[in-house]
């Protein structure tokens, strides 16, 4: 159940970033001027998927306390570099953003760090 709870935080997690991502890009940029920037904060704010997104961040905080309960910090924190693969690949896939060879070695490098450290 531990992974579970893991496993749970990651995907929440990450549909956070995804959609927050997605909802930006729809609004556009950030204006220049301190007043417009608060209203378009405020207004994003009040947008259902970033609420959905903030209440999974929230969401996630739960499971994430669960794992605790079980498991070691030092064991359980690096599987949360699954994240980044995760974020990688459903940026590719949803927001055509580029996946490099680069980019995909420098995710090949967090996983193998994520098996190394989770050995101990």
């Amino acid at each position: 159940m531990s992974y579970f709870y893991i496993f749970m935080t990651i995907l929440l997690t990450v549909y956070g970033q995804i959609a927050i991502k997605w909802q930006v890009l729809k609004v556009g940029a950030l204006p220049e001027g301190t007043a417009e920037k608060v209203s378009f904060l405020l207004h994003l704010l009040l947008n259902p998927w970033i609420v959905s997104a903030l209440a999974a961040a929230f969401l996630a905080s739960f499971f994430w306390m669960a794992a605790m309960t079980r498991l070691q910090l030092s064991h359980a924190y690096p599987f949360m570099g699954l994240t980044f693969v995760l974020v990688l690949l459903a940026s590719g896939l949803f927001f055509q953003e580029p996946v490099t060879l680069l980019k995909v070695v420098g995710v090949a490098l967090i996983v193998l760090g994520l098996v190394v450290a989770s050995q101990g």
